[in-house]
């Protein structure tokens, strides 16, 4: 998986980058694999990254995203909506409960 970053906007405001990125891989990468991958590029932990948005192009092994990289993982809890924050919690195992 080869991950490049398009463009980076800081939002000093919410304490935040906006990062837009682009993976080449054979399949449609999982949002953990693109936060760890993500962390890693920007020298910052995975509790920090937030994948807001993933599109594959059609015909291609292109995938374009957005993700928010918050300087304090606490304050992503507070900006981020709810239904980004379960997408981007790890899956859970076949045993475990809800």
């Amino acid at each position: 998986m080869e991950l490049k970053v398009i463009s980076t906007r800081d939002n000093p405001l919410i304490g935040r980058r906006e990062v837009t990125f682009q993976v080449e891989a054979p399949s449609t990468p999982s949002r953990a694999e693109i936060r760890e991958h993500l962390a890693e590029a920007l020298g910052v932990t995975v509790d920090q990254v937030w994948v807001r948005r993933m599109v594959t192009k059609t015909g291609t092994h292109i995938t374009v995203g957005e993700a928010h990289v918050y300087e304090d993982a606490e304050k992503a809890l507070e900006f981020e909506p709810e239904h980004i924050i379960r997408r981007n919690q790890p899956p859970k195992e076949e045993g475990e409960a809800e």
